[in-house]
């Protein structure tokens, strides 16, 4: 079995926080003290997010899904491509010690 095509990534994948920063807030003028109003969280948690300090929930990805008019399975997807990454850069050699299952 080949391996999954993330563990080849020469970089991180993009966090949801960076999105939100770098690309959403901005294209929508909005502050983060106004998203989170609009998603019904305190300013912190939204800008724990921002911040890459935090990750995406499932109720999070609910809210940011009704906000941009995207689905949750966007921001869920985003984050655990994220989440994929950093546990193998954090336990690759442990991982590497882990044999595959021989199937005749």
């Amino acid at each position: 079995m080949d391996a999954p095509i993330l563990n080849n990534r020469k970089r991180r994948p993009t966090h949801p926080g960076e999105l939100l920063r770098e690309e959403l807030l901005p294209a929508t003028g909005l502050t983060q003290s106004e998203l989170a109003k609009m998603m019904g969280i305190s300013r912190r948690i939204l800008n724990e997010l921002c911040r890459e300090r935090r990750g995406v929930t499932a109720d999070i990805a609910h809210r940011l899904a009704r906000v941009f008019g995207t689905t949750p399975d966007v921001w869920i997807n985003l984050q655990s491509a994220v989440d994929i990454w950093d546990s193998l850069q954090e336990n690759k050699a442990e991982y590497e010690r882990i044999k595959p299952l021989k199937v005749a």
